[in-house]
């Protein structure tokens, strides 16, 4: 009979032992889970800043690259350049790379030759040309929504002493009511004379300065010494 009773009771706590094992496995597994879903919890409010963080940042961006297109596409200052030679187109170039504005050359619809630019022909075409200030050589195309510049360079060489015949086409094809206008031309010795007050002559209402006479061998630095020194800002 005693072994019978010790058999039951071994018996019995064989079952309360694994009773309370099993209790204390769902207790530990309990607290496993919740401790796992607040990890997943705080990753999920990890990668939800971090998106944020990021779509404010490709905003900033954005917005700023906006800026700066603005102001690209809002350049009001141009060059506008005569080169027969290749001469002024240097120094024009120069101008619009330091001041970020546009450029516009000045291209006749019949190109000037080699012939047409031999100064010493009384009967070459340059020649007849600077000979007659009444002619007007025509121009290949235009300089589109001219009325958005406020400031314009004009850059020719000289030819006898006066800017071609050419640019004076130009300086006529567009209205520079209000507008600042700055020459500058090219030589091999001769300065910029009266060749800017003659074509201020054919505008109205525009505000000429005083330009630059420079040379093929002239620098961009030595070139925008010169512009810096107008106090265009």
């Amino acid at each position: 009979m005693k072994r019978t009773v010790a058999i039951l009771f071994s018996i019995f706590m064989i079952f309360c032992l694994a009773a309370c094992g099993n209790a204390s496995e769902q207790t530990e597994g309990s607290a496993g889970g919740n401790n796992a879903s607040e990890d997943r919890g705080e990753e999920n409010m990890q990668a939800e800043v971090s998106r944020q963080t990021e779509s404010s940042t490709k905003e900033d961006v954005q917005a700023e690259g906006s800026d700066v297109q603005v102001k690209e596409n809002g350049n009001s200052v141009l060059v506008a350049y005569f080169s027969a030679t290749n001469t002024t187109e240097g120094v024009a170039e120069y101008i619009a790379n330091g001041l970020g504005a546009e450029l516009y050359e000045i291209v006749p619809e019949e190109p000037y030759t080699d012939a047409d630019l031999n100064y010493s022909d009384d009967n070459s075409r340059t020649t007849i040309e600077m000979n007659d200030p009444d002619v007007r050589p025509a121009i290949s195309g235009m300089v589109e929504n001219m009325e958005q510049y406020d400031m314009i360079f004009i850059g020719y060489p000289i030819w006898w002493g006066e800017a071609p015949r050419i640019v004076s086409t130009f300086v006529e094809s567009y209205d520079f009511s209000g507008k600042t206008v700055i020459p500058f031309c090219t030589s091999g010795g001769s300065g910029i004379g009266s060749s800017a007050s003659n074509l201020e002559q054919l505008t109205t209402d525009a505000l000429w300065m005083e330009g630059r006479r420079f040379s093929g061998s002239d620098s961009q630095d030595t070139v925008m010494e010169w512009v810096n020194s107008l106090g265009l800002d």
